[in-house]
């Protein structure tokens, strides 16, 4: 059985990308067999689209680290033909096949049936970056962020995990702070429910200082570097700040004073390998009481287009949620 996929080369000139037709007896082993209607593109996709070894070592290869669609075909009993099922995460996408084509074949270990409140667009609309916003909110609450502890800050708020963030922040009655290096970006994250925007800059500002001014009851940070540490220093008494990012840079200025001083927290947030029951009791969240309409986030994408995706996203220059109709 033929399928269409995104498919990814490493020649003498570098890598190329394209769609090709490949079968289904090419995939690799496993239990469930899935016809992919929906994908999303996210940052580490553009990675791996560009060969970086750290997310993808063996080409040719088709990325995409999310997938949703239909089981075609079972060997695991958990799952029957005809089921809505959610991949994200673990190796998909990265050195196994990915959701960038019409067909993946996965362990089943992997795969979440689709809750109900979800259809198989929307949880692509969430996609990885969407179900991380929601599990670094999950974590700070459980650390103890309530709206009444004071505003919260998104870094890097246009990107995929920044935009769902402020948008579900808001839906919970949170007052959000997103930080952004777009100027004509402002209305788009007042539309999704910011109430103060700070440039980059702003957040920057301070990195030689080893304190600043108690102002965040939470912090969503998912760029990384000295911005990073500006958040955790800014926190209030008490509250903390979930990681989940690094384009800004994998390194920071820190010292211990925040932590000895004004006791936070730093959280850090891993959406691959989270085990499978955990995925699922998030993914039921983002279906039930966290279920947010995201329609406003999205920019439709098929595999013909997703190679100029791949090279926005990775130039910054995505807002919101790319989305790869499949089907």
């Amino acid at each position: 059985m033929a399928f269409s996929a995104f498919w990814v080369e490493k020649g003498e000139q570098g890598f190329t990308r394209g769609v090709i037709e490949r079968e289904v007896d090419d995939l690799p082993a496993g239990e469930v067999l899935i016809d992919v209607h929906f994908s999303s593109l996210n940052y580490k996709d553009g990675l791996s689209a560009t060969g970086n070894p750290g997310v993808t070592r063996n080409f040719p290869h088709t990325p995409g680290i999310d997938a949703a669609g239909v089981v075609a075909k079972s060997a695991a009993n958990e799952f029957q033909v005809g089921d809505e099922v959610i991949v994200i995460g673990f190796d998909l996408g990265m050195n196994t096949p990915g959701g960038f084509a019409q067909n993946v074949r996965v362990p089943s270990a992997w795969v979440v049936k689709l809750p109900n409140g979800l259809s198989l667009h929307s949880s692509m609309i969430l996609g990885t970056a969407g179900f991380t916003a929601a599990e670094c909110i999950d974590r700070l609450e459980t650390a103890g962020m309530t709206p009444d502890r004071g505003p919260v800050l998104v870094t890097g708020a246009t990107g995929g995990v920044g935009s769902v963030a402020v948008k579900l922040l808001a839906k919970l009655g949170y007052e959000v702070a997103a930080v952004t290096g777009k100027p004509d970006q402002h209305d788009f994250l007042r539309g999704l429910g910011a109430t103060e925007i700070l440039s980059r800059e702003d957040a920057a500002a301070g990195t030689d200082r080893p304190l600043l001014a108690e102002r965040w009851g939470g912090v969503v940070d998912t760029v990384g570097g000295d911005i990073l540490f500006n958040g955790l220093k800014s926190l209030k008494y008490g509250c903390s700040l979930a990681a989940c990012g690094l384009v800004a840079g994998a390194g920071f200025q820190a010292t211990v004073l925040p932590f000895l001083l004004r006791n936070v927290s730093l959280l850090g947030i891993d959406s691959v390998e989270l085990p499978l029951p955990e995925k699922a009791r998030i993914w039921r969240r983002l279906a039930g009481e966290w279920n947010v309409d995201l329609a406003d986030l999205e920019e439709p994408l098929t595999l013909e287009t997703l190679s100029g995706g791949i090279d926005r996203i990775l130039a910054g220059a995505m807002v919101g949620r790319g989305v790869v109709h499949l089907r």
